[in-house]
């Protein structure tokens, strides 16, 4: 009771910093979605130059997270624009790995064919190959977005905005009887952004795939 009390309570900052939290990912994802399928693009088209590209898209896994949003306050100071810059570097590698995964699987024969009907580069990648790659992609973007609404929670730490501050206002107040409270009621929140961002995914693929590569 006590906790379902605390959500009633609450409520009206949990939806704040739930809506700041939306905001902060969608923000990010759109830039990694740029970033990403520009990458991948250039890996693709470019063996040479692929190795290292996917090589330090991986690297930016590899860092923990606390550690690089630190890394950038010296340069960006605290708040929104560390915890972009931030969650964009670990959203680029499922993004850039699935472009180049995506336009690999794209038929030869089609892109033959094109090439015969005398259409160009760009309008047989804007026609042909992002059309069909675009499943594969959408999944990377998928993937991308679930591990960076996990992740944002841990922008609160340099004063970025979402849900991770309810979290750490928990942590900060350890061996209150609100503590736990907290905690619970910042990671619910996640928990169903992150579903509600999957449902968008969902249905974006349906509204933008053709019917014939579903």
């Amino acid at each position: 009771m006590d906790f379902y009390k605390h959500l009633n309570d609450n409520a009206e900052y949990l939806f704040s910093d739930a809506v700041d939290h939306v905001m902060v990912v969608a923000i990010s994802i759109g830039i990694a979605l740029v970033l990403g399928c520009a990458l991948g693009v250039l890996a693709h088209r470019s063996p040479r130059v692929r190795p290292m590209i996917l090589a330090v898209t991986s690297t930016m896994l590899t860092i923990p997270s606390l550690a690089l949003f630190a890394i950038f306050i010296p340069l960006l100071g605290l708040g929104t624009p560390p915890a972009v810059t931030a969650l964009v570097l670990y959203a680029l590698l499922p993004i850039v790995r699935n472009t180049v995964v995506g336009l690999g699987t794209v038929d030869q024969n089609v892109l033959r064919a094109a090439r015969g009907m005398g259409m160009g580069p760009w309008r047989r990648f804007a026609r042909i190959e992002l059309p069909l790659a675009w499943p594969v992609v959408l999944t990377g973007v998928r993937v991308s977005t679930q591990v960076v609404v996990g992740i944002a929670a841990i922008a609160a730490l340099v004063n970025g905005p979402g849900l991770g501050n309810e979290i750490f206002r928990g942590l900060r107040s350890l061996g209150s009887p609100f503590a736990l409270n907290f905690v619970l009621g910042g990671t619910l929140a996640i928990v169903v952004v992150a579903l509600l961002f999957d449902t968008v995914f969902i249905l974006l693929r349906r509204l933008t795939t053709a019917r014939g590569i579903r």
